[in-house]
């Protein structure tokens, strides 16, 4: 049997000959939505013991999925957090570096099931080794999360999403148990009620008491015009407040009714970011200036959805400041008539918000473009093209927050996009790339020694259960339920990852409305690589992070498969 070397580290880089290279792939498959955040995060604490990113997405096989770049080592891991997920660009997940430095990964299908997922690194900064999935029931259904600590209650876990009513809303949390149990401690509660049926929020936090989060009227397909609201929740007193610091409701006794009209905007003007007569707002991230204050990126939409453009409004301590940008053209992927309002993206930068990052087209492509608005914030000071001559749409960049100059700050989405569902309509919906404007480090050679063995495996799909292959006195299976199990010297280790996808979805007529519950598409061929370094076994399903358990075993066997099972050698 023969040992295949095994790279964990990926860097492609896509240029054209003879320029410099703009852009590097951090993900062959990849997406995301703007809504739940952070879909990327740093991490560096004091002692220099950790130093690394995080990037969660999911791609069009329902698999979501997180990428970690140590950069003490220069090693780049992609994990397999879930497989077999609802296929939706709204599920990537978010990230939180808990109190331990343990970091939690938070996920949840979109809109049809009233629950979050999530798992918790079983080492501190380090999520190749992630512990059981959980599951935090709610009342209602789930879209979006946003998890906060914020210093003023360290105890908790605070966290934002789109759940009561299709509307914003919070719950304080428990941190987790010796079980890495999850429990809502107070809340859930609706925040608003708006006139329109799904406003869209966006949120940031001071790091200290306050939770800001601007959120429109409703969606902009069905709103016009669109309002854009700001408030920001208090963790001390659990309520809502105008951006002055009015209080406008106690959270837990009742959700605060905007509207769209002149009474209101006579009652409660500190609540508004935006008023338009003539235009579909929606908002695409949230920042904070150096003396606290809120900044929302946002676009403006004409009426008949053609015209899109991208606007930084910033609270100036007496009134909001609006400015505009740039010309976003029109929705920016290749489906006629549908969701015309989806604008390729912008991103205002958290560590210098005069920096915003924009999606915009350039000759018939969307290439991500760095505005910097002059110091009142009232124009664009100048700008820097980041990305040139591309072939395919660059959209959705995201800036990760806590970076230096010159680091991995900047990510975006490329490639084709036509839905954000994968169902019989759209069976190829956003088969698109995660990529960043730095490339990976280059690894560091390892002091330690490992064993790689990789294999090609092909399952006949009748018999597809059981013992699959042995290597020496590890055996790796399938059981009844389809998730795939180890056993070394009598224990069984269970993995959390079916073995399969959620490829039906292709030729099933679902949506948001679907159900929870479809089939599993089986993988009939698929590459396994077990890596012992003496500390752990950590077996790659094509190439991603599977299972990893403690072991010290350090041989090299051959492996033989069941009668299930060809090897291709």
């Amino acid at each position: 049997m023969r040992h295949l070397l095994f790279s964990i580290l990926l860097c492609v880089s896509t240029f054209t000959w003879g320029q410099k290279a703009t852009s590097y792939t951090m993900a062959e498959e990849g997406a995301w939505c703007w809504f739940a955040d952070p879909r990327a995060l740093h991490y560096e604490n004091s002692s220099k013991s950790i130093n690394a990113t995080y990037l969660g997405y999911i791609d069009e096989h329902g698999n979501v999925k997180a990428k970690q770049i140590d950069w003490k080592t220069g090693r780049s891991v992609e994990v397999l957090v879930r497989s077999w997920f609802q296929p939706d660009d709204h599920n990537n997940p978010a990230f939180l570096v808990l109190p331990d430095e343990r970091v939690m990964i938070i996920y949840s299908r979109h809109t049809d099931e009233p629950c979050f997922y999530y798992r918790i690194s079983c080492l501190p900064g380090d999520i190749t080794q992630l512990g059981e999935e959980k599951r935090l029931a709610t009342a209602n259904n789930t879209t979006y999360p946003n998890p906060f600590i914020l210093a003023d209650d360290p105890e908790h876990i605070y966290m934002c999403w789109r759940g009561i009513g299709w509307h914003p809303t919070v719950a304080q949390m428990s941190m987790p148990n010796e079980n890495d149990d999850i429990k809502f401690t107070w809340g859930p509660f609706q925040m608003v009620q708006s006139t329109g049926a799904r406003p869209y929020a966006k949120y940031v936090s001071n790091g200290k008491d306050r939770i800001y989060l601007a959120y429109t009227a409703g969606h902009p397909d069905n709103e016009y015009p669109n309002w854009l609201f700001c408030n920001y929740f208090d963790v001390n007193d659990k309520c809502l407040h105008d951006i002055k610091g009015k209080k406008l409701s106690e959270v837990e006794k009742g959700k605060f009714g905007v509207k769209m009209n002149e009474e209101y905007r006579t009652e409660h003007p500190n609540t508004i970011v935006d008023a338009t007569s003539d235009r579909r707002d929606w908002l695409w991230n949230m920042a904070l200036d150096g003396d606290g204050n809120p900044i929302v990126g946002m676009t403006k939409i004409s009426k008949d959805k053609t015209s899109h453009e991208y606007w930084y409004a910033k609270w100036n301590g007496t009134e909001w400041q609006k400015a505009f940008i740039a010309n976003a053209g029109g929705h920016f992927h290749q489906t006629e008539k549908v969701e015309m309002c989806y604008s390729a993206g912008m991103a205002v930068d958290r560590d210098n918000p005069l920096d915003v990052y924009c999606s915009v087209p350039i000759n018939g492509v969307y290439e991500i473009v760095k505005y910097t608005m002059s110091k009142d914030g009232k124009s664009v000071a100048k700008q820097k093209q980041i990305t040139q001559g591309s072939k395919k749409n660059n959209a959705r960049p995201f800036v990760i927050e806590g970076t230096k100059p010159g680091d991995l700050r900047l990510t975006w989405i490329n490639g084709d996009y036509y839905f954000w569902i994968v169902n019989t309509r759209y069976p190829t919906a956003y088969p698109t790339k995660i990529m960043a404007s730095k490339p990976l480090p280059k690894a560091k050679k390892s002091k330690g020694k490992e064993t790689v063995t990789s294999v090609d495996m092909v399952i006949d799909a009748n018999n597809y259960l059981g013992d699959l292959l042995t290597m020496g006195n590890i055996v790796y299976g399938v059981n009844e339920e389809q998730y795939p199990y180890l056993k070394i010297d009598g224990k069984t280790y269970k993995g959390q990852n079916v073995l399969g996808t959620a490829d039906s979805w292709k030729t099933e007529n679902k949506n948001t409305t679907g159900g929870v519950y479809f089939s599993k598409t089986k993988l009939d061929k698929f590459n396994l690589t077990f890596v012992k370094d003496g500390k752990f076994l950590t077996v790659y399903r094509n190439g991603m992070v599977d299972m990893k358990i403690d072991y010290a075993g350090m041989e090299k066997d051959e492996i033989v498969g069941s009668k299930n099972v060809t090897i291709i050698q």
